[in-house]
């Protein structure tokens, strides 16, 4: 008598996070004015439309994360995720001041910026996440975004003090998120993984856009 098959192991947080994230990844060649400010040859001027955009971006997000962990209030682990994640909106809103100062902005310019649609892509699409996605899924699409990012910031960051002559309070926005987001996105996910919540394909679906709206983001600051 043939035995039965056995089951198919469960997948775990990390292999769902770290297939996203490879199977997310942007090209290399993707991002025309991360290398060019690598290079040193981008204009400081891109700095201050950065800052202003971000001004703009960071409110968006943090709003997002509030209400995806409002949305997950029946699931502490996933909340907790996106708690951090408005805490951390509000520390860079706060870190984004060195480099606001840095670029000369005065509260006036910041108030009175006229914000650019292809930079404000991403906050928008995330808050359409925000109003529908399964929260998991979300978590997944923002780790591997988060990924994509923490490796542009870290060659700015490196340009800026190296070809830019930016001081070290410029450059905290662009320091290497906590370890702890990582340990809430695997708890998040693997409890989404353990209550049947997340979808890994939907979940593809939204990074991708992400992604593509996070280049849209570099490519319109330079323009």
């Amino acid at each position: 008598m043939a035995r039965p098959a056995p089951d198919a192991p469960r997948p775990t947080a990390a292999a769902v996070l770290d297939e996203a994230v490879r199977a997310l990844a942007p090209d290399r060649d993707a991002n025309p004015l991360v290398a060019r400010i690598e290079a040193g040859e981008a204009p400081r001027s891109v700095f201050a439309t950065f800052a202003l955009e971000q001004h703009q971006v960071i409110t968006a997000d943090r709003l997002s994360f509030q209400h995806l962990a409002r949305r997950a209030d029946g699931d502490p682990p996933v909340a907790d995720f996106f708690d951090l994640l408005a805490q951390g909106e509000a520390l860079a809103l706060a870190q984004l001041a060195g480099l606001t100062e840095a670029c000369e902005l005065t509260e006036r310019d910041i108030t009175g910026y006229r914000p650019r649609p292809g930079c404000q892509a991403y906050p928008s699409y995330a808050a359409r996440l925000a109003l529908g996605a399964q929260p998991t899924d979300v978590a997944i699409a923002l780790t591997a975004n988060f990924a994509a990012w923490g490796g542009y910031c870290a060659t700015v960051e490196a340009a800026m003090r190296d070809h830019y002559g930016f001081p070290d309070a410029a450059c905290e926005f662009f320091a290497e998120p906590a370890s702890a987001v990582e340990e809430h996105a695997r708890a998040a996910v693997q409890h989404g993984l353990d209550t049947g919540q997340a979808q890994p394909a939907a979940a593809h679906r939204y990074g991708r856009l992400l992604q593509a709206y996070e280049l849209m983001f570099w490519n319109s600051v330079a323009d």
